[in-house]
């Protein structure tokens, strides 16, 4: 299959916008902890949507992993381990944050390290993005991305200086700015070695092929082993709260939960839940497409988060009670990202 970096932009913002909505329906969760609805998502996240995908869309799955070096298989479920971390805190900032300005900071991060740390381990970051043509471009995508979630970021900031406690917790409930920049922190450096995850994956790749697996799913059987490693740190710190909280009862709708709609709970932590998973679903289909420069897959998948996220934070009202020029600021936010995209996108092209 011919690399069409077009296609590949299209598949990471579907991506994106998978990975931008997933928090949503868990706002319509009734009386479950963080720790019940997390966890009940989770397991369609790191462990359902991932085999049954991966069953659906590589031929003998099983035998392709039963075939995976044991070095990579522990590095791919090490660094998921890792990004494990990053998911936790990930959930405690859009709690604390709300979407728009939790996805700024915490993906700000995360694109910087998960697009720059994998080139520069593999010893070819000059050979790649700054010996061409095509890679100074890429480069300066980067930076325009950076850019873009800065902005996104001060205008954050400046709707948190503007709003009284009162309207902070009407629009995000657990506002707490200082809080969640400390979480978002250590998110966004910890989220990034998902990306690690996927280069370390890189041999299973060829792997997948050898057993006819077409190019768009060759990256399937990895996202099985890095999603794994983030089930354990998820699955170990949600029963950790599940005990200390007493809160099993409530997957029964036992306690608290009495009155909770189970049901309707169970399905939309199952929507969420795979919802999450698609994100690098589509993100393994859309760097199929990017070429050589396929690294840069990361920093596209990042700003077509921040781009939805923004706007979901808008349909939530958020923003609301925002001064017109942080609205504006926003938006300008959201114009440069764009622009990142498409230069990013060219960049792959020039170098395809």
């Amino acid at each position: 299959m011919d690399a069409n970096p077009l296609i590949g932009v299209f598949y990471h913002w579907l991506g994106g916008l998978s990975s931008a909505s997933f928090y949503v329906p868990y706002r319509g969760i009734k009386r479950w902890n963080w720790e019940i609805f997390w966890l009940t998502g989770g397991v369609f996240s790191w462990v359902v949507m991932p085999w049954v995908m991966g069953s659906l869309l590589v031929p003998d799955l099983f035998g392709i992993m039963a075939e995976i070096p044991a070095h990579i298989v522990g590095l791919c479920v090490l660094f998921g381990v890792m990004w494990g971390f990053g998911g936790l805190t990930y959930g405690l900032t859009m709690r604390y944050l709300g979407l728009s300005l939790g996805m700024a900071v915490v993906l700000g991060l995360c694109t910087v390290f998960g697009t720059l740390i994998p080139p520069l381990v593999q010893g070819d970051f000059a050979a790649k993005l700054l010996d061409t043509l095509s890679g100074r471009i890429v480069l300066l995508g980067l930076g325009i991305t950076v850019l873009g979630i800065c902005v996104v970021a001060m205008a954050g900031a400046a709707k948190d200086r503007a709003q009284s406690p009162e309207e902070k917790a009407a629009t995000v409930a657990e506002f707490n700015f200082r809080k969640g920049i400390l979480v978002a922190i250590f998110s966004g450096v910890m989220s990034a070695c998902f990306a690690f995850g996927l280069a370390a994956g890189e041999p299973v790749k060829a792997i997948a092929a050898a057993h006819g697996t077409g190019p768009l799913w060759t990256g399937l059987p990895v996202l099985c082993l890095v999603m794994f490693g983030g089930l354990l740190t998820n699955g170990v710190w949600c029963l950790i709260l599940t005990r200390r909280n007493g809160s099993a009862g409530q997957w029964l709708g036992q306690g608290e939960a009495q009155s909770a709609p189970l049901a309707l709970n169970y399905l939309l932590a199952i929507f969420g839940g795979s919802l999450w998973y698609f994100q690098f679903f589509f993100y393994t289909m859309g760097e199929s497409n990017m070429g050589r420069y396929g690294f840069s897959s990361w920093v596209l998948h990042m700003a077509s988060i921040i781009i939805f996220g923004t706007l979901w934070g808008f349909a939530l009202k958020e923003w609301k009670g925002a001064s017109a020029g942080v609205k504006a600021t926003v938006v300008g936010g959201i114009v440069i990202l764009l622009a990142a995209t498409v230069t990013i996108g060219y960049g792959n092209r020039l170098g395809g």
